[in-house]
């Protein structure tokens, strides 16, 4: 999260998936305003999780960086263009339940 909002990713919402979901337990949304930027936030995310936990997260779509996938185990990474968030539109597909997505800063 720090990372994101380090690098000034736009709209950055979590999404608790534990008990929803078993292929993490925490979702991270979060929006770039060129595939350039999404490219430079997803490569230092990647760089930081081998520094500091010492794993190789997975990334995928870093070739052309309309959305970058960053799987991290526990936590999955989405980074988006705005039109491209929109398209997929991840926050309603995984906000099932009670709860809603929360922005980054906000309380619940």
């Amino acid at each position: 999260m720090q990372s994101l909002d380090d690098d000034q990713a736009l709209e950055i919402v979590t999404i608790p998936l534990a008990g929803k979901s078993s292929i993490a337990d925490h979702m991270v949304i979060a929006s770039g305003r060129s595939s350039r930027q999404v490219a430079s936030m997803a490569g230092k995310i990647a760089d930081k999780i081998k520094q500091q936990f010492g794993k190789i997260a997975r990334v995928e779509g870093l070739p052309t960086a309309d959305w970058v996938l960053i799987d991290a185990d526990d936590v999955i990474v989405h980074l988006f263009r705005p039109e491209v968030r929109t398209f997929y539109n991840l926050e309603r597909m995984w906000a099932f339940g009670d709860e809603e997505p929360k922005a980054a800063g906000s309380s619940a």
